[in-house]
């Protein structure tokens, strides 16, 4: 199919033109093949082309902008092409843009992991870096099983995860998700696991509070490793969020309980922060909250700001020294090529030289409060009672779901279709409308924040039942 040329203005050059939305929409549909996509749909909701970022917002072909309320799949910490990062990024480019890491080292590489350590208080000392969220699940649970076959234990192969968990889509990693769209396809491909009760605050009954559901997860959890230790290498939780199965917030006891079992029962505990980490949860890692600290960390997403994929575990340095033998097959088994890129690790270290301002954790939680007190007004304004359940918050997380009743079919993608009319990018998971904005909003910015979100709702409500695609 050829590509259409829709003419606009440039904003930058207004007596010139460019390709307009229209032609990128079309040469994308004809070259790419987009993630997490229906593509059978791209006709009815067609990827939306950006031309440019800046601060929280993007940019479009045609001049019309949107508030990037998602961070673009949780990423941009601190909005586009900010000043800070693109200088220390243009910097490092002069310097070294790439460098192997195996038999080779550089600063970037040696000073983030040094950071990081100090930020654990040297708890995890050790750190290898990986590409992306996935591979580091891969990497956390090939050194579990690796580090236990070191210790004598070969026996211990099996992993243990939580329902509705989410870790990645590669084989490792999706052997310990629990979200049947991603795991039902590659079923065969998978390896044994064991999936426990998730500790879901949604699921309380009548009269429990969100620590009594943490308790009865971890019920659960000690029926299985009591009769499982023995086979089982690692313990897999997102600590408080679960972010792909619907923003599933959880108290911190789960956590604290979860660290007190795997150490009882001789069990690696694994951390992936992918998601919650670098401060999206209130802290800079989530297991701060519960006051422990895992036996491997993963992280990836914010980690670079979203300039650059990047991914690292951490461990302990015992885990570490269990590897260091002349024999290759006791040393660990796992490399890529951009291995601890030079570019990557300095968007990661101007990353972290922003968080040392000291008052971003503290400007985020006036932030959340801001959003969480506008949300909870506005959406309590909808006449249906029963219409938004579960509003939630955790950090700089936010997450409401609509009752199915009200939602009506395809409510994700016109949801998102509605949203971008109104200068909005969000992209709901299911039901759950979620909102995860970067952490530089000003007062206007959260206003539009709220008000779009809940505009786009009353908006869906007012087509005929939500059926309707928006206008």
């Amino acid at each position: 199919m050829s590509a259409v040329l829709h003419p606009t203005k440039c904003p930058d050059n207004p007596g010139s033109f460019r390709p307009g939305n229209a032609h990128w929409q079309q040469r994308s549909a004809d070259a790419v093949w987009p993630p997490c996509t229906r593509t059978i749909r791209l006709n009815e909701a067609p990827p939306l082309p950006i031309a440019r970022g800046q601060g929280a917002w993007l940019h479009d072909y045609e001049g019309k902008r949107y508030l990037d309320a998602t961070s673009s799949w949780w990423v941009n910490l601190f909005g586009h092409a900010h000043p800070a990062l693109n200088a220390a990024l243009r910097e490092q480019l002069d310097e070294l843009p790439h460098v192997m890491l195996a038999g080779c080292t550089h600063a970037p590489a040696v000073e983030l992991a040094e950071r990081l350590a100090a930020l654990t208080g040297h708890a995890l000392q050790r750190t290898f870096f990986a590409s992306d969220g996935a591979s580091a699940v891969e990497i956390a649970l090939k050194m579990s099983l690796h580090a236990w076959r070191n210790a004598g234990q070969p026996q211990k192969t099996e992993f243990v995860y939580l329902g509705n968990g989410y870790h990645g889509e590669t084989l490792g990693a999706l052997s310990v998700t629990d979200i049947d769209i991603f795991r039902q396809a590659y079923a065969p491909l998978l390896a044994q696991t064991h999936v426990v009760s998730s500790p879901d605050a949604r699921l309380a009954r009548d009269g429990e509070s969100a620590a009594d559901v943490a308790r009865r997860a971890v019920h659960d959890l000690e029926t299985l490793l009591a009769q499982r230790h023995a086979h089982i290498a690692a313990l897999v939780i997102e600590p408080l969020v679960q972010c792909a199965g619907g923003m599933a917030m959880h108290d911190a006891r789960y956590v604290r309980e979860a660290r007190r079992l795997c150490s009882q029962y001789g069990v690696h505990l694994i951390a992936d922060e992918i998601a919650v980490g670098c401060g999206r949860t209130g802290t800079f890692f989530a297991c701060e909250q519960a006051g422990v600290w895992p036996d491997f960390l993963t992280l990836s997403k914010g980690i670079s700001a979203g300039y650059l994929p990047l991914a690292l575990v951490m461990t302990r340095n015992d885990i570490y020294e269990a590897f260091v033998d002349d024999d290759p097959a006791r040393n660990f088994l796992h490399s890529h090529s951009y291995t601890g890129n030079a570019l990557a690790c300095r968007a990661a270290l101007a990353m972290l030289d922003l968080m040392d301002d000291g008052a971003v954790l503290a400007r985020n939680r006036e932030r959340s409060d801001a959003i969480w007190r506008r949300l909870g007004s506005a959406l309590s304004a909808f006449p249906q009672a029963d219409l938004v359940q579960h509003l939630r918050r955790q950090g700089m997380i936010f997450a409401f779901d609509v009752d199915a009743a009200h939602a009506g079919p395809r409510f994700a993608e016109r949801f998102h279709l509605a949203a971008r009319e109104r200068g909005l990018l969000l992209r709901p998971i299911g039901n759950t409308v979620y909102l995860m904005p970067p952490y530089i909003l000003d007062d206007a910015e959260v206003e539009h924040l709220v008000t779009s979100t809940t505009s786009t709702l009353e908006h869906l409500l007012s087509c005929a039942g939500g059926s309707h695609a928006s206008a």
